[in-house]
């Protein structure tokens, strides 16, 4: 179970909430970015809602029941 505004940053986090559907917001320093579920992950990057946002520039978190 994830809480509303944890941080998600390990692969096995991602796969969660890809599994689950469980939704991420995705912040650029303190601007949100994008908020949608995981379409899929790599090493160096997350895919949410089709566009890939690279996990060392951005930062990304749960935001269950959105």
């Amino acid at each position: 179970m994830y809480v509303n505004g944890q941080l998600i940053y390990d692969d096995r986090q991602l796969l969660d909430h890809m599994d689950s559907e469980v939704p991420i917001q995705v912040y650029y320093g303190r601007t949100h970015s994008d908020i949608g579920y995981i379409n899929q992950y790599g090493n160096d990057y997350i895919c949410v809602n089709h566009v890939y946002y690279s996990r060392r520039l951005y930062t990304f978190v749960s935001r269950p029941g959105f």
